[in-house]
């Protein structure tokens, strides 16, 4: 095995080197796809594990050998955004299982405390009478910036991804906003275009992302309307060529 464990949870070890069994325990699942994510009480702590699909044979090699595994990525990236000051739920460490003969990467694990967030961006970009909906989307605007700032690039930017919490004091109300899958995620110089394209994936619409706009200095609207619409033909294409693929092999069958 390989692992990492933050020096700060010194005292997690021990549940590090044996998450496949607490992970194989634990019923309290958050999410269930590609990759799976549970949440598990330990101690005083309460512990998001995600655990990678086992990849196919070739990157089995691939994640070994050539390039970091997605555990280990997003342990790094989780520790860098920490010293950028940019807020993602605590890292608290990754660990890698290889084959009996070392050669090949079998199962992967990484860990972070619970972010105890309000809700997600999506829920404010379905909904246009979501308490405090027009400064969500400034402020957002607004934590895009720095982030964009500090060279930080999310390649998957999406609602799912960006946790919300509230913050009220006195009568002060605003949003900090916790970052997550950040496995694939790039630290290097942004041009202004692949600053406007990073919101593609949010699927907002045009008035939504005016109000990003609103919040991000210097930002051009419409390119950013653009690189949306542009996300959405494709999106839309693949789905219905997938659509028309399935109905074609069924009536083959």
């Amino acid at each position: 095995m390989q692992y990492k464990l933050n020096s700060e949870f010194e005292d997690l070890k021990d549940f590090l080197l044996n998450v496949q069994d607490h992970f194989n325990e634990n019923n309290i699942l958050i999410h269930d796809a590609r990759n799976k994510l549970k949440v598990i009480p330990y101690k005083n702590y309460s512990i998001v594990v995600k655990s990678f699909k086992v990849p196919n044979p070739i990157n089995q090699i691939v994640y070994r050998y050539l390039r970091d595994s997605k555990a280990k990525k997003s342990y790094n990236n989780a520790i860098t955004l920490e010293e950028l000051d940019i807020t993602n739920p605590t890292p608290i460490g990754y660990i890698e299982f290889h084959s009996t003969t070392g050669i090949l990467l079998k199962e992967s694990y990484f860990l972070s405390l619970e972010s105890k967030y309000d809700f997600t961006i999506r829920e404010p970009l379905l909904d246009k009478n979501w308490p405090d909906h027009d400064q969500i989307f400034r402020e957002f605007g607004a934590f895009t910036y720095n982030l964009h700032q500090k060279n930080v690039f999310h390649k998957d930017y999406s609602p799912g991804n960006i946790l919300i919490i509230k913050k009220q004091k006195q009568d002060t109300i605003s949003f900090r906003f916790d970052l997550v899958d950040i496995n694939r995620m790039s630290f290097t110089p942004l041009s202004f275009e692949d600053k406007m394209r990073n919101f593609s994936k949010l699927w907002a619409d045009a008035e939504d992302l005016q109000l990003i706009a609103e919040g991000y200095k210097d930002a051009n609207p419409s390119m950013m309307i653009k690189y949306d619409l542009d996300n959405k033909k494709t999106k839309i294409f693949k789905r219905e060529l997938k659509a028309k693929l399935f109905k074609k092999g069924n009536k083959l069958s």
